[in-house]
């Protein structure tokens, strides 16, 4: 049985196709496709006026394929079409074993092949506490609603500290916490959002399947942080996670492929997983999802949150205090749950200053995770 002849790159004509774009459909060989990869980010970049010229930009580094391939690619357009940027890592150490280590040594291998400065920032130096040590005060539940409260402070504190204009994220979505009580994480413009296409994908799917209105308006923006918060863009919104792969691999990228060991407790991977069984019946819902985000509105009488400063650090956000300092004080009071939910009874007893002894607080998480419910919203 013959063997069909290689097909010819469909864009230069002269080389052999290495590949079928997922994106397009295209046979393209290493060379057109690593060059249509990068005129495409650079024409999302053009378009959504992400940059100025003479901006410090500290690219939100974890070692994975994302942001390792976002590095890169800022890298060659700042070159190539003379953004004027000033380029660096900025990476964070949540303190995880066996995962966390590993990947920040990929970071700094790209440090080195990229010749950008690295500065890297912990959950230890700045809370006082590692993820490894919260979840085994956790337990087996919760971990990422820590983690992406935590993580996203953590970033905006780093950038602030190496004087950035912006952060460029490209890796997954900062952990989100489960249920409406996201909606108190963070202030307008600062919540988690997906960086690539399918992370906005997901994002879009998720937030709608739990009724999470304030993140469902805005998580297909590409730019975010216009309302006081240090700006957030995502380069690589329009970039198919499998062409990123593909861009990695033809450029010989070096990066960290091990998962979370908390990421499979997350609810996000239940919106991966029937992302993709979607996909597999229908090849164009990546994209389909990203245009609903783009074109959904919102009724005018929606109450959305009102931005805000944290009262005891200063930090943006929606509530009096901040998510991460009302987590951070149920770790420090040897219960770490009642940060967890809405509403926060810490949060209040701190607000109103109750003289609340530690029984009653703790009858108060045990009360609260009884109660804990499906949640609704009326559109």
């Amino acid at each position: 049985m013959r063997m069909p002849a290689p097909a010819p790159c469909s864009s230069c004509g002269s080389r052999r196709a290495a590949l079928r774009r997922p994106k397009t459909g295209q046979a393209l060989c290493r060379e057109c496709f690593v060059a249509a990869f990068e005129a495409e980010v650079h024409g999302g970049i053009a378009a959504a006026r992400l940059f100025k010229a003479g901006e410090t930009v500290a690219i939100a580094a974890s070692g994975g394929k994302d942001s390792t391939v976002l590095a890169e690619v800022l890298r060659v357009l700042n070159e190539r079409h003379g953004y004027g940027l000033r380029l660096l890592l900025l990476s964070v150490d949540e303190g995880i074993a066996g995962y966390r280590d590993d990947s920040l040594a990929a970071v700094r291998r790209n440090r080195s092949r990229l010749g950008l400065p690295l500065h890297v920032v912990s959950y230890q130096e700045l809370y006082g506490w590692s993820m490894d040590r919260i979840a085994r005060h956790l337990g087996p539940r919760n971990h990422c609603t820590f983690c992406g409260v935590f993580r996203r402070q953590a970033l905006d504190r780093g950038a602030a500290l190496l004087g950035a204009d912006k952060i460029a994220t490209g890796g997954p979505p900062e952990p989100e916490a489960p249920g409406l009580e996201g909606r108190q994480a963070s202030a307008p413009g600062a919540s988690p959002h997906g960086h690539n296409a399918d992370d906005v994908a997901e994002t879009v799917l998720m937030n709608f399947l739990r009724g999470d209105v304030g993140r469902l308006r805005r998580c297909t923006e590409i730019l975010t942080g216009s309302e006081g918060a240090l700006p957030r863009c995502k380069p690589l919104k329009h970039a198919y996670e499998k062409e990123i792969v593909l861009y990695a691999y033809f450029q010989g990228l070096d990066y960290f492929s091990t998962e979370c060991v908390y990421a499979p407790n997350a609810y996000r991977g239940h919106a991966r997983n029937l992302l993709k069984d979607l996909e597999a019946t229908r090849s164009s819902t990546v994209a389909d999802l990203v245009h609903s985000g783009e074109r959904l509105a919102i009724r005018e009488d929606i109450r959305m949150p009102i931005q805000g400063t944290c009262q005891r650090c200063g930090y943006l956000c929606s509530q009096p205090l901040c998510k991460a300092c009302v987590l951070l004080e149920g770790l420090n009071r040897g219960l770490p749950r009642l940060g967890i939910g809405k509403p926060s009874y810490l949060q209040k007893a701190l607000l109103v200053g109750e003289k609340k002894t530690e029984a009653s607080l703790q009858q108060q998480e045990g009360t609260q995770q009884r109660s804990q419910g499906p949640n609704t919203i009326n559109f």
